[in-house]
């Protein structure tokens, strides 16, 4: 099991073939993630990517657009070790992993938010989704 795991998703109501312009973008990755490296494992498309990340983390990460209704769900994954000398027990490590999950889990928000305001601008909700007018 890896010291630090993050799930989160995010349902973007727009097409899932938008999301290769965002999600594609490699200087986007460098925002959302700049202590990371990433090296793609597995491009999927509109399907999203898999990557292995060095830097600040050494593990894998992964985003997953799944088609649902009338847009799709954005699923982000890491599992990775922190690449820096952890306290060797008790409280501190407990607090420093913490620490490491929350800053990983608000970064993939950031992310996931970010994708989801640029692929709905301009839609009212309760309107269709963005691409499928």
């Amino acid at each position: 099991m890896s010291s630090i795991q993050v799930a989160d998703e995010t349902f973007v109501a727009a097409s899932p073939h938008a999301v290769r312009e965002v999600l594609g973008d490699r200087a986007h990755w460098r925002r959302w993630w700049p202590d990371l490296t990433l090296s793609v494992v597995e491009d999927r498309a509109e399907q999203g990517f898999r990557w292995t990340v060095a830097g600040g983390v050494v593990g894998t990460m992964e985003v997953w657009c799944q088609a649902v209704l009338d847009g799709f769900v954005l699923h982000y994954f890491l599992h990775a070790e922190p690449d820096e000398i952890l306290p060797s027990g008790g409280r501190a490590l407990g607090d420093r992993l913490a620490h490491l999950n929350h800053d990983r889990r608000v970064a993939g928000r950031v992310m996931s938010t970010e994708v989801k305001n640029r692929l709905e601008a301009g839609r009212s909700i309760g309107d269709p989704a963005a691409g499928r007018n």
